[in-house]
């Protein structure tokens, strides 16, 4: 990595900004290497998270390795995948769910962070605060702008948030599994064949 990377890293590691609306102490969570060739844009780590300090260990993981067609340890390479929330903290919990990520971290972070990554060949978009972070244009819901996957080109597919808590969306949805989880595969494998 970088001089660069490695010290703004280090800074991010080192965040107390949203220390004061943050219902645990910060423990940023994130994966990110100046390598990565696929960008995974989450929303924030879930309490799982937060207490191994790892991305996505969670069944929210599980489902995502299963979409994306891959196992744990691609998963878990960063020269491979990065993962980037949009909040990098635990944001606490809320009535129906993790609150939303705070905003302070991505308008702080997250530029500088894109900026380091100049091998990101796909990103992939998941959930409406990633969405509304990462599209020029998106529709008026999520479904929609899921739905419209094809419109926004090779290099990215906006995707819902892979918890358990959107099975009825998935059961609701059934294009989402017969049409855009192949594609997604295929992009995937295509990448990380070219890159290993």
């Amino acid at each position: 990595m970088s001089a660069s990377f490695v010290r703004l890293y280090s800074d991010i590691h080192a965040c107390q900004l949203c220390r004061a609306e943050l219902p645990l102490d910060p423990r940023p969570v994130l994966q990110v290497s100046n390598e990565a060739r696929i960008l995974i844009a989450g929303q924030a780590p879930g309490l799982k998270a937060h207490q191994s300090g790892i991305p996505f260990d969670d069944p929210s993981g599980d489902r995502l390795r299963e979409w994306l067609g891959i196992d744990t340890n691609t998963f878990y390479n960063p020269e491979l995948i990065a993962l980037l929330p949009m909040g990098f903290c635990y944001p606490g919990r809320g009535k129906s769910g993790d609150l939303p990520p705070l905003a302070r971290c991505a308008t702080t972070w997250r530029q500088a962070l894109l900026e380091q990554m100049p091998n990101v060949e796909l990103t992939l978009v998941l959930g409406q605060y990633a969405q509304r972070w990462h599209l020029q244009t998106r529709e008026k819901t999520l479904t929609a702008t899921v739905g419209n996957w094809r419109a926004y080109g090779a290099g990215l597919i906006p995707l819902p948030h892979p918890s358990p808590r959107n099975n009825g969306w998935l059961k609701n949805n059934a294009w989402f599994t017969a049409e855009l989880l192949p594609e997604l595969q295929r992009r995937v494998a295509l990448i990380l064949n070219r890159a290993l």
